[in-house]
């Protein structure tokens, strides 16, 4: 059953991940997706093997996020169904966190999100549905994450403002939380491959379903927030990691 036959959506960050996995979901509920990343080359690949458009914009840069707005505009006149999904992550530890680390991190994942919302907020269609992606991180106190994990409980915060003020229009803000999930963003954080393979089979072990979660799980989670089988939901986080957040100690 296509549930999103007919809508608009539009997916930052969306050439690998979490972000390729829901434009793939989107796309078979019938849906019209735009993604967007930084990568040109990258970008287009993932278009071009999802068969949706893809647009090069970098939204730590708010004349890149007007500038894909006015393109997006052109492309599908208004917006149903926007994904903030793009973001990075950097661990470092107190005593080592850089001013470039913070201002990129909160650049990203957290004044990036605000202003391709404040931005795209003109396209989106009375009853549509914004959708961020948070983490788990943000509650859990997780060593070598404060601004990662900062960045996302800053997120949580105004996602639940947002859908407080966008309700008389009647458009949902809801945010996903996922705990550790299979995806690229932990090998670009510049870790050695030794020490991240350590870290990987440490998290794993913490999650009570003992395993990663699939970029495709998110996805599910993702497509039902942005349905009208959602239309009560607004405002709400979604854990979705395997139990690691009310199980913080297992191992």
């Amino acid at each position: 059953m296509n549930s999103l036959k007919g809508k608009n959506a539009v997916i930052t960050g969306g050439n690998s991940g979490i972000g390729y996995a829901t434009a793939q979901k989107l796309v078979e509920a019938g849906a019209n997706v735009i993604i967007t990343g930084r990568s040109e080359s990258k970008i287009n690949l993932a278009a071009s093997e999802l068969g949706v458009t893809g647009l090069v914009a970098d939204v730590s840069q708010v004349k890149a996020i007007e500038n894909l707005v006015a393109r997006v505009e052109g492309l599908l006149g208004h917006v149903d169904i926007l994904f903030v999904n793009a973001g990075i992550f950097a661990p470092a530890p107190l005593g080592a966190i850089s001013e470039e680390m913070f201002d990129e991190q909160m650049g990203i994942n957290f004044r990036g999100a605000v202003f391709t919302i404040e931005k795209f907020l003109p396209l989106l269609s009375n009853g549509s549905s914004i959708i961020n992606l948070s983490s788990v991180n943000a509650y859990s106190g997780m060593p070598n994450t404060a601004v990662y994990a900062a960045s996302k409980a800053a997120l949580n915060s105004y996602t639940r403002t947002a859908a407080t003020e966008l309700a008389p229009r009647g458009i949902r803000v809801n945010a996903v939380n996922p705990g550790p999930v299979s995806t690229p963003i932990f090998g670009k954080t510049g870790l050695p491959e030794e020490q991240l393979k350590e870290f990987a089979s440490a998290m794993e072990n913490r999650v009570p379903l003992k395993r990663f979660g699939n970029p495709s799980d998110i996805a599910n989670l993702v497509a039902f927030l942005a349905s009208d089988e959602a239309s009560f939901i607004t405002g709400a986080e979604y854990n979705i990691d395997g139990g690691i957040a009310v199980n913080p100690i297992l191992n």
